[in-house]
């Protein structure tokens, strides 16, 4: 088991490779899950300024009168 780990003296070099590769594949992964939450997050706040800026008893812009 330790001449697998060794790897004939190149295993330094071989586990870190194996290490950055699946680090940077759990970046890669993860990185788009966690743009999308801080995007719909900020649409949020967005909406909820909005809504806030309105003024009590004035009708939204698409709403009508009728």
């Amino acid at each position: 088991m330790s001449a697998f780990l060794a790897m004939g003296g190149y295993g330094f070099y071989v586990w870190t490779a194996f290490a950055i590769f699946f680090i940077v594949l759990l970046i890669d992964t993860l990185a788009p899950l966690a743009r999308r939450r801080r995007h719909l997050r900020e649409i949020r706040a967005r909406i909820a300024r909005q809504a806030n800026r309105r003024r009590p008893g004035t009708p939204a812009r698409n709403e009508s009168n009728a």
